[in-house]
């Protein structure tokens, strides 16, 4: 009979008790490692390294939900924590759509960044994620919105008239305005509804339409159109993220800046590239001329009075929230 030393009990006793100190994350994204996800990525790299393999995090590129029911998950604690687009369900998140308003003013990654965090810092902002048992913990900066499109370029206000693009939120609202038909299909569904002739054009980040496919079968390309972009939020489970130990819940809010700095870091170095691949793709690039801009950007004052009206009908303090992004927008300059 093998008699336990002192020693030996205490050495198990430890390996229980790290086996239970043990937390592991599920994380719900969507399509694939890109530079929408970097971050991610990096946060994982970063809360592993930091607790000493305490805290992990295993992403799911689409194996947990689908990208229009990420929020629902979080809120019934499916996964810990998820990214989500604002305007796949504007009504479960009205108080960021405030951030998807067409011609905003932002120009940089950086500028997106303090935008949305000084937004994300509004007390409504955080009251309406309660709603969803959710804590937001770092946006997902993407640089303006282009399209790209099949057949002859359309490069006016007159020809984007009758033109079935993809195109959510604010974005949506402004080509809408010009008489555009917009859809709000999810990324995942963009490629196929191009290829198939449901959409003419697609509206996205550089990333996305190299991500999603849709710079292979387009035609043309709008360099400088620039209405606006969309905003995606990595929130976390607020039950989860309080059950966290102090060490590792003080990781993961560490983490946030260097995740954001990788994941500009990388973004930049996509768009070094982006000339290349249209190139290479012959894909052409179109220059919208600045006055038909500007007829476009007429039409976004009505769309910021509209959300206004709107947030404030559902009892947001739809003035304060759009002054504090205008006001950001502003501080934040590159010029600054």
């Amino acid at each position: 009979m093998k008699i336990l030393t002192t020693a030996s009990v205490a050495a198990i006793t430890l390996a229980f008790a790290a086996e239970a100190m043990a937390t592991e994350w599920n994380v719900s994204v969507w399509g694939k490692r890109r530079a929408f996800t970097e971050h991610i990525e990096k946060m994982a790299e970063i809360v592993a390294e930091e607790s000493s393999g305490e805290f992990t995090m295993a992403i799911s590129y689409g194996g947990l939900s689908n990208n229009r029911e990420n929020l629902d998950g979080i809120s019934i604690g499916a996964f810990e924590m998820a990214q989500f687009c604002a305007g796949y369900h504007r009504d479960k998140n009205r108080a960021i759509t405030v951030l998807e308003l067409p011609f905003l003013g932002v120009e940089t990654l950086e500028q997106e960044v303090a935008v949305a965090n000084a937004v994300y810092g509004h007390p409504a902002v955080a009251e309406e994620m309660a709603q969803w048992n959710a804590r937001i913990l770092m946006t997902s900066p993407m640089p303006q919105y282009n399209i790209v499109g099949t057949g002859e370029p359309r490069d006016t206000v007159e020809e984007f008239d009758g033109m079935r693009v993809r195109a959510t939120g604010g974005i949506g609202s402004v080509f809408e305005s010009v008489g555009a038909v917009p859809t709000s299909v999810t990324a995942t569904e963009a490629y196929n509804s191009m290829e198939s002739g449901v959409v003419d054009s697609v509206a996205f980040a550089q990333h996305a339409h190299l991500s999603f496919g849709t710079i292979d079968i387009a035609d043309w390309w709008t360099e400088n159109l620039n209405p606006g972009t969309v905003n995606c939020p990595v929130v976390v489970n607020t039950d989860a993220y309080e059950a966290l130990s102090d060490e590792h819940r003080a990781i993961l809010d560490a983490a946030v800046e260097a995740s954001i700095d990788h994941y500009l870091t990388n973004y930049a170095e996509l768009l070094e590239g982006w000339e290349t691949t249209l190139s290479e793709k012959g894909v052409e690039k179109v220059t919208v001329a600045p006055e038909e801009i500007a007829k476009m950007r007429e039409n976004a004052g009505p769309i910021h009075e509209a959300w206004i009206e709107e947030a404030t009908s559902n009892g947001l303090p739809g003035q304060e929230l759009y002054d504090l992004t205008v006001q950001a927008v502003s501080d934040n300059a590159p010029s600054n």
